[in-house]
């Protein structure tokens, strides 16, 4: 059993916490919503006053958190009172630069810092199947592996920090520009004629085989089920995308890469949510696409 502090309570953070508690973990949780930290109790853990508080004699650490500038502010009260030798593990989706400055701060402190961003959404998080994209080093990814393999189904070690916000931010530019090439064909399909079932018949076996399609298609009653059969209720909102697109284009400019498809993806993605999409599946996007004249989605 492991003395684990769990920062960040959310709708991942919360299920990924519940999941090493019934590990029989010993988890002592903090997050600044009072609601969680109720829930939390209710679970079993122990309820922190802080995030200093919740660290204290943590053997790992893991922090869910929403963006950069939290992380970063979050690290700053924790590592100098956190205990040498600890593991932290950052699960947060965040920009390149900050996973990096978190890494340095942690390592000077004497901690084996990782920052491990998650795919598979809320339903993973409930399952333990999230994928998690790691960087650091090899030392701090075996120690963690154990607490890892408790929330996921699979783990990829990408390299040294940074590495795996670097591929969560490259795996999801390329899922919206895919996510969108299928909307795009399957409301081109229904415009002349064709049926949605003739057309993931087609595309679902052919060169047009991608996950978008085969695994999460965007149209209610074809294929595996998918948020599409329920009124795009969010396995991964569409306001999540845009933040990870926003990354992408961070990076991409930091890097001097041309990213075209991803800049266009984000500009797709930003006007969807003006105009209805807030709240939504990012395949949802499709309705958008639809209902948008030729000229207005160019």
């Amino acid at each position: 059993m492991s003395r684990i502090a769990f920062i960040g309570l959310g709708n991942m953070g919360m299920p990924m916490a519940i999941n090493l508690k019934k590990a029989g973990h010993e988890v002592k949780a903090f997050d600044t919503v009072a609601a969680a930290m109720e829930t939390a109790k209710a679970e079993g853990m122990n309820p922190a006053a802080s995030a200093v508080e919740a660290v204290d004699d943590a053997e790992i650490i893991v922090t869910m958190l929403p963006n950069g500038p939290i992380v970063l502010k979050v690290f700053e009260e924790i590592v100098p009172v956190a205990a040498k030798g600890a593991v932290i593990i950052d699960c947060s989706t965040i920009d390149v630069a900050s996973a990096k400055q978190a890494h340095a701060m942690a390592e000077a402190a004497g901690l084996l810092p990782l920052d491990a961003p998650v795919s598979g959404g809320t339903a993973g998080a409930v399952a333990g199947t999230l994928t998690f994209m790691i960087g650091g080093s090899n030392e701090a990814f075996r120690k963690a592996t154990p607490v890892l393999d408790i929330m996921g189904g699979r783990l990829v070690h990408c390299g040294e920090g940074g590495s795996g916000q670097s591929a969560k931010i490259c795996n999801n530019m390329l899922l919206a520009i895919s996510m969108i090439g299928a909307c795009e064909a399957f409301a081109l399909a229904e415009k002349i004629g064709l049926s949605a079932e003739a057309a993931f018949d087609v595309i679902s076996t052919s060169s047009g085989f991608c996950w978008s399609v085969n695994k999460y298609c965007p149209v209610p009653g074809i294929g595996p089920e998918s948020p599409a059969d329920n009124g795009y209720k969010p396995g991964f909102a569409a306001e999540l995308m845009f933040k990870d697109l926003g990354l992408s284009q961070q990076a991409a400019e930091d890097a001097g890469q041309a990213t075209p498809m991803g800049a266009h993806a984000m500009r797709l993605y930003e006007t969807f949510l003006a105009e209805g999409g807030a709240g939504k599946d990012f395949s949802g996007i499709i309705e958008y696409l639809k209902n948008s004249a030729r000229s207005e989605a160019s």
